[in-house]
């Protein structure tokens, strides 16, 4: 494991007002590579807690790490390919599914990965891609 999953885990296990949802997590991790503050990625990655706030939607982490690649890849031209690449890879990692609830098991009862696993996932597939 990289220090950059650690420490994106460990944001997100916080409590209380230091807690950071999935997507902060992840995106916070990347401030340097993505030239923002941090105080920035978390205002950024708040609404994309629970799969974008209602367990409906794509996971957090992964959003954060499909905002991370478009800062740090985006030049002006679609960056279309490497997004789809990330969001498959990280589909592929977490049991064949990108939604938050499916991924969580919600109707099912089978989580097919943790939101700390999720948290990884996103953060070693965007170091790959960095």
């Amino acid at each position: 494991m990289s220090e950059k999953q650690d420490r994106a885990v460990e944001l997100k296990n916080r409590t209380g007002d230091a807690h950071y949802n999935c997507c902060q997590a992840v995106a916070c991790v990347f401030a340097e590579e993505a030239g923002m503050n941090e105080d920035t990625l978390r205002k950024l990655g708040a609404g994309f807690g629970l799969g974008m706030g209602t367990m409906e939607a794509t996971c957090g982490a992964l959003c954060g790490a499909e905002m991370i690649l478009g800062l740090t890849k985006y030049n002006g031209k679609p960056i279309r390919k490497d997004a789809s690449e990330l969001h498959n890879a990280f589909k592929e990692k977490c049991g064949g599914v990108t939604i938050c609830r499916d991924i969580k098991g919600v109707e099912t009862g089978k989580v097919l990965c943790s939101c700390d696993d999720c948290v990884r996932n996103a953060v070693s597939l965007l170091e790959e891609r960095l």
